[in-house]
């Protein structure tokens, strides 16, 4: 099995960079958090997979998140859009130095509305009006690999923090294709909230979820930082970063503003 390690080069901690390193045995760095966090290597029996994961703040980062989109998508028909840089948007992108392995896309509600009000309007309102404070995951895509759901995990944990713990949001909501459906609701949590619709964006059938953030909150207390649980717990918060971890990387999405 290819494992993901950590890098030791300093020229791949840029700026930039959230993290670095592997999907296992995380440590944390005794530098100040201006810092990427920089991520403790282990013992592998194979070539190992270095990676970072950082904003995708300029036009080249955007272009390689949304090169991996179009592979990722575009083969099944569907229509894909460029990641574009909004106030209310941040992008995430986990590269190996020469290609993208992973992109998320992190929307905020404001006075321009979500990208899910075009199908779901009257569901988003009716969460608007009991005072939540939305978010949406879009333009998720994950490279085919054995470390897929590793990648997931972390993708989705920093996408978290971005959401819950800098902006303060109540509840999360994505579209997904009805056969993910399962997927996101054993193993993250979501619950369905809206029908299956055509989402004109990606000419494809997708479906409303709702993840309540204090849930996600709850799960990754528990299980955050246990990855030993990861093959007996039907659940991605194993692969979740724990308490102290979560705070380092916090405190790196401060510093990079």
């Amino acid at each position: 099995m290819t494992a993901m390690t950590c890098v030791a080069d300093n020229d791949f901690l840029d700026r930039d960079t959230i993290i670095s390193g592997s999907d296992f045995n995380w440590a944390m760095p005794q530098e100040p958090r201006m810092a990427p966090i920089a991520l403790k290597p282990r013992p592998t029996p194979s070539s190992p997979t270095s990676f970072r994961i950082r904003l995708a703040n300029t036009e080249g980062r955007r272009s390689t998140a949304s090169y991996l989109i179009q592979k990722m998508y575009g083969w099944r028909g569907y229509a894909t859009a460029d990641c574009q840089a909004t106030p209310e948007q941040i992008t995430l992108v986990a590269s190996d130095g020469q290609r993208a392995l992973g992109t998320l896309s992190v929307g905020f509600d404001s006075w321009r509305g979500l990208l899910v009000d075009t199908l779901y309007r009257r569901e988003v309102d009716a969460l608007r009006d009991h005072g939540a404070v939305l978010c949406e995951f879009t333009k998720l895509a994950v490279d085919s690999s054995e470390q897929s759901r590793e990648l997931l995990a972390m993708l989705f944990h920093i996408a978290y923090m971005y959401a819950r713990r800098l902006n303060g949001c109540s509840d999360l909501l994505i579209e997904v294709n009805p056969r993910h459906v399962r997927f996101y609701k054993a193993m993250l949590g979501f619950e369905v909230i809206g029908s299956q619709r055509t989402c004109p964006r990606v000419n494809a059938p997708g479906v409303l979820l709702r993840l309540d953030l204090s849930y996600t909150e709850s799960q990754i207390a528990l299980y955050g930082g246990h990855r030993e649980l990861a093959g007996s717990v039907r659940s991605l918060y194993p692969l979740a970063f724990s308490a102290d971890e979560e705070d380092g990387i916090c405190g790196r999405l401060r510093a990079l503003g």
